[in-house]
């Protein structure tokens, strides 16, 4: 399946040759909308619903960072922001969205082959989580797993401290983590960093933590590859029957049967695990 690209960039030049000089089809993507200011590339955006925006920064009647922002509040897409040395670091100071990369002009194509690949990798983990989160939703229709970088988007520009505790979340779930231990790093107290996370998302911050293990969990059991212990060492549990029992608590099943009705299969499970589990979550 071909990608959807759509060009914002009001230097004609640059945008004529990304339009027409760069090889597409063999990224595989195809250009579907071009334009030179950023009311029309949101009006192109909101037609063709693209999977990758490259955009300049600077542009007539509305800019590539608002259009940005703008668009992403009705639809998900990557965005590749183009700028020059002179504008970077305002670029990365003054973007506060989920920009997917920055590529400095005149366009390189092959870094831009280069970042379109990443985005081809991002899309297709993303659909293998949908469908990962689809089974799930079999087995129990009030699941709620999650994605932190929907809150990262949404918060960052409301509270550091929640941003923050949200990325130590992302980067070391496999880790000891407690809201002591990062409120202390981040020079505020546990009582200030639960209230807000609570405020801002509604839930606390072992729910985020533990949803968020859980999620890394599901994946890596659908990969199959792994035991089931080795997979709650590797997403942060401890202890094997602690595990299981916070599984079942956020997907309504025990890993094993939780394979069982994905129609996955997974490494054969250790003798330690099969006296385990006749004892964990099978009620």
């Amino acid at each position: 399946m071909l990608l959807k690209v759509v060009i914002v960039e009001d230097e004609e030049i640059i945008r004529k040759g990304l339009v027409h000089t760069v090889d597409w089809m063999s990224m595989h993507c195809t250009v579907v909308g071009d334009t030179s200011n950023g009311q029309d590339g949101l009006r192109l955006i909101e037609q063709y619903r693209p999977d990758i925006v490259i955009t300049d920064i600077r542009m007539p009647v509305l800019n590539g960072i608002d259009m940005v922002e703008q668009a992403q509040q009705i639809y998900s897409f990557q965005s590749i922001i183009l700028t020059s040395y002179s504008e970077f670091e305002y670029a990365k100071r003054a973007i506060s969205l989920k920009v997917f990369e920055y590529l400095l002009k005149p366009v390189d194509e092959l870094k831009l082959a280069g970042i379109i690949e990443n985005i081809k990798r991002e899309i297709n983990q993303g659909k293998v989580y949908d469908d990962i989160i689809h089974i799930t939703n079999k087995m129990r229709e009030d699941i709620n797993l999650i994605d932190l970088n929907d809150y990262l988007f949404a918060e960052q520009k409301q509270n550091y401290y929640v941003s923050e505790a949200i990325k130590r979340i992302k980067s070391d779930y496999d880790q000891k983590l407690s809201i002591e231990s990062i409120a202390d790093e981040l020079g505020v107290s546990p009582s200030y960093l639960s209230r807000k996370l609570k405020e801002m998302t509604s839930q606390t911050f072992l729910d985020i933590l533990n949803k968020y293990r859980i999620q890394k969990a599901v994946e890596l059991l659908a990969a199959g590859k792994c035991r089931i212990y080795e997979i709650a060492n590797m997403t942060g549990f401890s202890e094997y029957k602690h595990f299981c029992n916070v599984f079942k608590k956020y997907t309504g099943t025990n890993p094993t049967n939780f394979m069982k009705s994905s129609n996955r299969v997974i490494v054969k499970n250790s003798p330690k695990e099969k006296k385990e589990l006749t004892g964990v979550g099978m009620e």
